[in-house]
């Protein structure tokens, strides 16, 4: 994963605890452009800095 290593970011071993109560990807509908952590992460950022969603970082996905 490359990240730009911020405090809200998940560590391995939390993402191992949270990836499997995840929903696994879907039969129908479109493929998943970016990955569950990275978005996760970007959740987790704007709830720790309380920045708008319009102001994360270029390296978090749209």
């Amino acid at each position: 994963m490359t990240s730009a290593g911020y405090a809200s970011d998940l560590t391995d071993p939390e993402w191992a605890l949270l990836e499997p109560l995840l929903p696994g990807p879907s039969a129908t509908g479109r493929k998943r452009i970016h990955s569950q952590r990275v978005l996760i992460d970007a959740m987790l950022y704007v709830l720790k800095t309380g920045c708008a969603w319009r102001l994360l970082p270029p390296n978090f996905p749209r």
